[in-house]
């Protein structure tokens, strides 16, 4: 059967990846992520469908001419794109941005999905969180003086070092964000999506009743290790795990990821029904 790769949205055209079969996940990239992100933290094997809508203005995706860029923009296009595979439920799925993305369809859609994977949130119940601050800062900087003047001022600046100093894999991506081909258009994503949130709450989370792992690490400035132990806390089905830092051991840090997921999507008793027979 051929799956559509494509979801035509109001004035955007945006990628889909949809591959594998069986038990249905829709797991969504982070920040400035794409199609290549997912399959990198996704755990290859049989009995697993994975659905990655690439947001506005990522990947192969078409920015549109909506504005502002928001949660629940993306979240809207995600339920769409899900809609559009025939899945009435799954998994809700992602890392950073897109563990908002799906902590927010999870709690405003219930009837949707039977489980969730939280893999390094960098949002918990709030807007404009203080760990999102280096990407508005970088955001800033382009809109005001385009990439180049923008990526030297950065390099310069105390977050940098900071960064440099306590979370190398952080300032890596950031400064990808600087040599992007289209630097300035994005820059705008950067910015709205940085001052915003999933647009839930505690109580959100404390009602949802469906099985839920959640990821973090340590040494990561903008995915907080905090953040995934609160949001952890406030799930009532929720598994924590605590995995190496990507910036320590990129191989390890992958292989714990791949092994937490794995065991909690085939072992699950609640996920056996929404195999295909």
């Amino acid at each position: 059967m051929k799956r559509p790769t494509t979801l035509l949205r109001d004035d955007a055209t945006l990628s889909i990846s949809d591959a594998g079969d069986g038990l249905a996940v829709v797991f969504q990239h982070g920040l400035g992520g794409s199609e290549a992100q997912v399959a990198q933290y996704f755990p290859a094997g049989a009995g697993l469908r994975r659905i990655t809508l690439e947001c506005r203005g990522h990947g192969g995706s078409a920015l549109g001419r909506s504005r502002p860029f928001s949660f629940q923009m993306f979240a809207d296009d995600v339920l769409a794109a899900a809609d559009q595979a025939g899945l009435e439920r799954f998994v809700a799925a992602g890392v950073s941005m897109g563990a908002g993305i799906a902590l927010r369809i999870a709690c405003r859609h219930p009837d949707r999905v039977a489980g969730l994977v939280l893999v390094r949130p960098a949002w918990t119940f709030g807007k404009a969180p203080a760990n999102m601050q280096p990407i508005a800062e970088v955001a800033g900087l382009i809109l005001d003086h385009g990439p180049d003047k923008a990526r030297a001022l950065f390099a310069q600046s105390d977050t940098a070092v900071r960064l440099y100093r306590e979370a190398p894999d952080n300032l890596a991506s950031l400064l990808g964000y600087f040599d992007r081909p289209d630097a300035m258009a994005f820059a705008q994503v950067l910015a709205d999506i940085a001052a915003d949130g999933p647009g839930v709450s505690a109580r959100d989370a404390e009602a949802l009743d469906i099985p839920a792992l959640v990821i973090g690490n340590a040494m990561d400035a903008v995915h907080p290790l905090s953040a995934a132990y609160t949001l952890a806390a406030a799930t009532p089905n929720a598994v924590f795990a605590d995995i190496s830092p990507k910036a320590l051991d990129s191989a390890r840090h992958f292989a714990e990821l791949h092994a937490e997921i794995t065991a909690f999507l085939h072992a699950h008793p609640n996920f056996r029904s929404l195999i295909p027979s």
